[in-house]
This record gives structure tokens, sequence and C-alpha cells, in this order.
């Protein structure tokens, strides 16, 4: 007797009910999330492909189970192309996302109690470089660099200072809500003085990268992680690009260090959006995200919104919501009810709690996928600009969620099947 094989919606109704009800939130809402994006139906269907059957230890022709013919050949493909969309040396295509592909560098380089710089977390660094609440923060010496009171920026003299002071193993320059270009070279030369290795962290920049609207760190930093989704449009996973004497410490921090199998069926889908990226298009899109970005940021600025540093460089903005008389909680909660996605999000010297910050966060990578250009990011200004007037007022959060979900419909979101 043959194996009962149902479908999603017959062997698992519930389920099949929330993929729906998810299909329709991701098509008919504006999202703003800087960390979110669409994936391609391509990639998709190599992320559900019959991959995510396989258990692979090891690296390609050096695995610890049998049956890896095909396998061996997707890594290696995802690897290839990688190299030669940044050109890296080296790449690892097997961490489970950005914060375990930053765990390996600490595991390949340091031992606990060891010095270690990145970015405050209230600065717009990420936890994993260090933050106190973050296994980064507790398993080693933490110091933390920040930005000017005067215009946001991060302070590079501050940098230098406290690298000059603490001689740390790891200076790491990357962030997750800072919208400025990056000075890879000038961190370049902070860590070469104080004997530093120097890691990048691109998980949001990545897409910006290869798409040629940010500078590439691969090849000025000794070590560069980022995660596969974001503005790179993959699946959710971790990549690591390194130089190559620094590649067998990596590869022995990833496994068997940190993970078991790699998840075969995401480097499939890493394969297929390094392929997506490495097309024209793929550049015209990174540079419509950072223009897309920047329009709104202007049209928020004339609304009378506090945008961070003035604008954008990059994908995201950060914008502090004080002179509209709301926080950045209960403005994200109220843009929900009217059918725009964002975070709420500290602003750098925020009085505020972080639970309850006095900012939002706004990434135009999703938007963009979509096709929505810089007459769409106009039109979301003003509508948050009307949430801030009436947060509570039902009746208007809905006629303004009809009107984005009307703007949807003319932008059909890739992947997605109502």
């Amino acid at each position: 007797m043959p194996a009962f094989d149902p479908t999603l919606p017959e062997s698992d109704p519930e389920i099949a009910r929330l993929v729906a009800e998810e299909n329709r939130l991701e098509n008919d809402k504006i999202r703003l999330i800087a960390s979110e994006n669409y994936a391609s139906r391509a990639v998709m269907e190599a992320t559900g492909s019959v991959f995510t059957n396989k258990y692979s230890e090891g690296y390609p022709g050096k695995r610890y189970y049998e049956g890896q013919q095909v396998v061996d050949q997707v890594e290696e493909l995802a690897v290839r192309r990688l190299k030669a969309l940044f050109g890296a040396e080296h790449v690892n295509v097997q961490p489970y996302s950005g914060s375990p592909a930053n765990l390996a560098v600490y595991f390949a380089f340091c031992n606990p109690g060891d010095t270690v710089m990145g970015l405050a977390l209230p600065a717009g660094g990420h936890l994993t470089h260090g933050h106190t609440v973050s296994i980064t923060g507790k398993y080693f010496k933490s110091v933390q660099y920040g930005v000017r009171k005067s215009d946001h920026r991060i302070d590079m003299d501050q940098v230098r200072d406290l690298a000059r002071q603490s001689r740390p193993k790891l200076l790491w320059c990357g962030t997750t809500a800072y919208p400025r270009t990056l000075d890879f070279q000038a961190f370049r030369a902070i860590a070469d003085e104080v004997g530093a290795l120097l890691v990048a962290d691109v998980a949001h920049l990545a897409g910006l990268i290869c798409g040629g609207a940010h500078p590439s760190p691969v090849g000025i930093a000794d070590v560069v992680t980022s995660t596969t989704h974001k503005t790179f449009r993959g699946p959710r996973g971790g990549m690591i690009f390194c130089k190559e004497k620094h590649a067998a410490a990596i590869d022995k921090a990833v496994f068997p260090g940190l993970q078991g199998g790699p998840h075969n069926h995401v480097t499939a889908a890493i394969a297929g959006a390094a392929n997506e990226a490495s097309r024209p298009e793929f550049k015209t899109y990174a540079k419509d995200v950072v223009e897309n970005a920047q329009t709104l940021g202007a049209a928020l600025t004339d609304a009378g919104f506090g945008v961070i540093t003035g604008g954008t460089d990059n994908h995201l903005l950060l914008v502090d919501v004080t002179s509209k008389g709301t926080t950045g909680k209960q403005l994200a909660q109220a843009l929900d009810r009217a059918g725009i996605v964002l975070n709420y999000n500290a602003v750098p010297f925020d009085p505020r709690k972080p639970f309850d910050p006095s900012g939002v966060r706004i990434g135009t990578p999703s938007v963009t996928t979509r096709g929505m250009g810089k007459d769409v990011m106009v039109r979301i200004a003003d509508w948050i600009n009307r949430v801030t007037q009436k947060p509570t007022d039902d009746a208007s959060l809905a006629r303004i969620a009809a009107e984005v979900k009307e703007v949807c419909a003319k932008y059909p979101a890739p992947g997605i099947r109502v």
C-alpha cells in the first residue's frame, strides 16, 4: 500500500488556513520592515523542495553520509555563484542565519573573555555585536562605540580612541538601524593600527552591495557575514565571506563547531537568489531601493517628522515621531491597523524605554520588489502622517487600509498567490 501523501489543506486545514491568511496579509499591506522582503516564486520553490529531506553533515566531498552526489553540486553551485557575485576568496553558505554566522566568527577567532568592539544597539548596532543581553556580551568583554549627538553619524574618532584603549580581538562594523554609508576603509585602518580582525556584518546591505548601490567590504574586511534575505531577496539563511587564510577556521567553526547538518533546501534557494542577483535588473532594483528610501525620507521630513541624520544612503530610515505627539510603539500599532507594517525602534540617545521608544524604522526593500516607485513613496508618507493625526480613530484607519489595499492590488507581490 502506498504511503498516504495528502496535500496541506487535506492534512492540516488549520495550518493551510494560516498560510492563506499570511498570503493575504503580505499581499494586501504595505510592508516597510527593513529586514523583510519578498522572495521570488523560484526561490520559494527551492526552499520547499526535496532537498529538505537530506542530511549532509560536512562539506562537499567530505560528508559523513552517503547519497550526497546532488547535494554537493548544489552547495558548490551556491558557493561558486556567491564568489563571483561578491568577489570573495572563500564562502560558507551553511550558517542557519545571520546570528549563527556571527557566532561562528567569535568561535573561530576568540576565547571567552577576549575583548570585542561593535556599534551599540541604541546607536543602530546589532545584538550579536556585543550587546549585554546577547551571548556575545556575556562571554566576551564588549566595548561599544556609538554615534555623535550632533549628527547621529558613527563617531570614527571615538572608534579609534576606544580601539587604542581596549585593543580588541575583533572589530565589528555593521548595523541594523543606521541609515548612512559605512566607511569600511576607515574601519580597516583602525583595525590594522590595533591589531584587530575586522569583521563586517552586511546582513542589511548584501543586496545593495552586489547591486552596486553600497560600497563592498569584501577584500577589505578579514571576514564578512550576512543573512541571505533582506535586500538580497533570498531565503532565511546566512553566509560568511572571508579571505582564504581564514577559510579553514571559519568552516571548522560552522561545522562541527556550532552546527550539524546544513539546511540543503535553503542552500538551493541561496543559489537561486544569487543567480537572480547576478542579472542586470537587480542593479536597477538596488538603485531603486535607495532612491525610494530617499524619496520617502524627504516626504516625511516635509511632513514634520524627525528623520534621523536628515535622510538615508541606503534602504532604511530611522524616524523620531515625537514631534507628532505619539511614540514609536503607538504609531507602529496604529499603522498596522491602517495596512502599513513597520517596527517601532529606539533613536540615538532615546529618552524612552526600548519597548516604547521614540521612533520607528522604515525600509523600502519589499515595496521596491513589488515595483512601487517614488510616487507611491510620497503617498506612503501621507498615509503615515494621516495616521498620526487620528491614531485611535478606527474608521479613519480603516479608510487608509482600504486605500493601501487598492494600491497594493496594482503591484502584485512576487511569490504570493492569493
